[in-house]
């Protein structure tokens, strides 16, 4: 098959599984098309009393737990979670903290397990890990939106003192689910498939007791075929072929797992037969959320040592954070923090009130937090110096406090990567970001159309255009008075709703300059989508301070301040992404990478060792 056709069929078992549907409204996708709806996400829900009250409880209770029982420095220093934390984390109830109480869980709502996230995180990663691979994304998330009531009565209770893992990825196949080669064959007396195939990267996969596996049906007659989701219980067979150690987050269980034709009954199939990619799908869209708060609590953690330290060392004369670089980077990190729990608050509660659709700013939560959070964990680790660089046992050993700087930089790394990487998020987003141009313009920008549905096409679109685009030269933000009940943060508000209609301009100068060929140019792209991020974070840190200075009017003032700096920031790289826009070294760069890929820049590589040896960088899909 060649590479046009791959990519083709990659694209349209992408766009088969995709949420097309937009039943309910959506702040960000709005926000895309110059409309930024503040209604939306403000004033922002509260949660019903004896619901806080009880979430509140719970969260004593972890915290106790954590302080009493869990030692982090053995957990780092072994690579491992002990078996007595896991047992104490079920009975506690922190494996069933998504799962409804009526199945035996806690039934917290996003905002309180983001936050129970939020203090496992920042106590070991590897603890949030666990928890978040479990019920973001592994079986609880699926079953509750995807399973029948039967099976969530059998497997609900069970998953909240059973721990679980969600299997996607294959050695050959990352990003792209049209290469799945695991197999689920049915049954020749049709009571169940046989599995047979390997999966990478299995958080939990090596300890987890049941686990979701995504495999591949064949068409056959009764069998619609494709890509399903299966619940699948440990003792069924799964084999454990190696536990995957990283840069960071060692204590985390994360397995290549091979299954060797796995016998699962056809009443654990969830959903039904093709049904396993959309499955997947969705369950990230909320189950992403895991990642944006621990992003979250490290950049509060990191503006609190900031803080001490900077305050601490002595440098010149005065504490370093008095000199103004290392001040640029406390106020940026503090800032940031500010920023970046704003943004997984309005997100999560938005999803509690399910009132709107959050697929997009669950997405751009995931993107942002991951993209600012590190940058603060580098920022946090310059701050520190020579002891941010030695770790914390090493700290210790001289008789200085065991700050994980380090540690923290290795850890936050992955974020980045796992569960959707940049890159990926910002295909996705994009798709997202351009679907109400596609649909009424898709026709016209493909090629090789016939002239006679072409001009169907554009009657179309000049309809949709002819109202949507007058729209986007005037707006609120033009509005001195706009906003006013924001007081000072009101001019935030304005130049996010003005920078909303220049971005919506700009995908529409983008579509109509490169049409068919929009999707090559993912750089161009992935700057829409840093620029909506942007505007997105602005818009929930002036939300989100004003909810928070009414129930705190003690600090409504210092809430403000920090609320405004962040949005200065922000507006600084958003304007900034939107110069780079047009004017960048994008193709000279993409025509150079080209050059490389193809050997003619070898000679740079000339006067080296490489420790690596030889061997294969990536495996055959079939490979062990």
């Amino acid at each position: 098959m060649s590479s046009n056709a791959d990519a083709r069929e990659a694209r349209a078992v992408a766009e088969e599984a995709r949420e097309k549907e937009w039943t309910l409204p959506s702040f960000g996708k709005s926000l895309f098309l110059g409309d930024m709806r503040l209604d939306l996400i403000y004033p922002q829900p509260k949660a019903p009393a004896a619901d806080v009250a009880r979430s509140e409880e719970f969260l004593a209770t972890l915290r106790d737990f954590l302080l009493e029982n869990v030692d982090p420095d053995v957990i780092e220093r072994d690579g491992r979670i002990p078996d007595v934390v896991l047992d104490g984390l079920k009975k506690v109830g922190a494996l069933g903290m998504k799962i409804p109480q009526r199945y035996g869980g806690l039934g917290l709502s996003q905002v309180y397990y983001n936050r129970a996230l939020m203090l496992v995180g920042t106590w070991h990663c590897s603890l949030g890990v666990l928890l978040s691979a479990h019920q973001s994304i592994g079986a609880p998330q699926p079953l509750l939106y995807f399973g029948s009531e039967e099976q969530k009565e059998y497997w609900l209770p069970k998953l909240c003192t059973q721990l679980s893992a969600f299997a996607l990825t294959e050695p050959g196949v990352g990003s792209d689910p049209a290469k799945m080669t695991c197999a689920a064959v049915p049954t020749e007396d049709g009571s169940g498939y046989r599995i047979t195939g390997r999966k990478l990267w299995t958080t939990n996969g090596t300890i987890a007791d049941i686990m979701v596996v995504l495999a591949k049906v064949p068409r056959s007659e009764g069998h619609k075929g494709g890509i399903t989701a299966f619940i699948v219980p440990r003792d069924a067979g799964i084999i454990t072929e190696s536990r995957n150690e990283f840069m960071g987050m060692r204590g985390i269980e994360n397995s290549l797992t091979f299954y060797d034709g796995v016998f699962v009954p056809k009443e654990n199939v969830i959903g039904k037969e093709g049904a396993g990619l959309k499955i997947a799908l969705t369950t990230l869209n909320t189950g992403r959320m895991g990642i944006p708060a621990q992003c979250a609590a490290t950049a509060k953690w990191s503006a609190k040592v900031a803080r001490e330290f900077a305050s601490a060392r002595v440098q010149w004369g005065k504490p370093i954070g008095q000199h103004d670089e290392v001040a640029q980077r406390v106020g940026f990190i503090a800032a940031t923090a500010f920023g970046l729990e704003a943004v997984v608050d309005v997100t999560s509660r938005q999803a509690d009130e399910k009132r709107n659709d959050v697929r997009i700013e669950a997405a751009l939560a995931k993107l942002y937090t991951t993209e600012l959070g590190w940058l603060v964990s580098d920022g946090l680790m310059q701050v520190y110096g020579g002891r941010g660089y030695e770790t914390a046992a090493s700290l210790k050993a001289r008789g200085l406090r065991g700050v994980p700087v380090e540690q923290v930089l290795r850890d936050m790394r992955s974020n980045r990567i796992v569960e959707g990487s940049t890159e990926i998020m910002h295909l996705l987003i994009a798709r997202e970001a351009v679907d109400q141009h596609l649909s009424v313009a898709g026709d016209l920008i493909q090629e090789g159309l016939p002239l006679k549905d072409k001009g169907k096409a554009l009657t179309q679109a000049g309809r949709f255009y002819g109202q949507w685009y007058p729209k986007l030269t005037v707006g609120s933000g033009q509005n001195p008075s706009a906003y006013r009940e924001f007081g000072p943060l009101a001019a935030h508000l304005r130049y996010a709703e003005r920078a909303s209609r220049k971005l919506a301009r700009s995908t529409f100068y983008g579509m109509a300059r490169w049409r068919a060929k929009t999707e090559d140019h993912g750089a161009f792209l992935g700057r829409l989508v840093d620029i909506g991020a942007e505007l997105y974070a602005i818009c929930a840190a002036v939300v989100y301070a004003r909810t928070l200075a009414a129930d705190r009017p003690e600090q409504a003032k210092a809430i403000e301040e920090l609320a405004d700096l962040f949005c200065q920031q922000s507006q600084v790289r958003a304007e900034r992404l939107f110069h780079d826009l047009w004017h960048n070294a994008d193709s000279a760069t993409y025509a150079v990478a080209q050059d490389v890929l193809a050997g003619r820049h070898t000679w740079l590589e000339e006067g080296l060792l490489d420790p690596s040896g030889e061997g294969p960088l990536v495996p055959d899909s079939g490979q062990r």
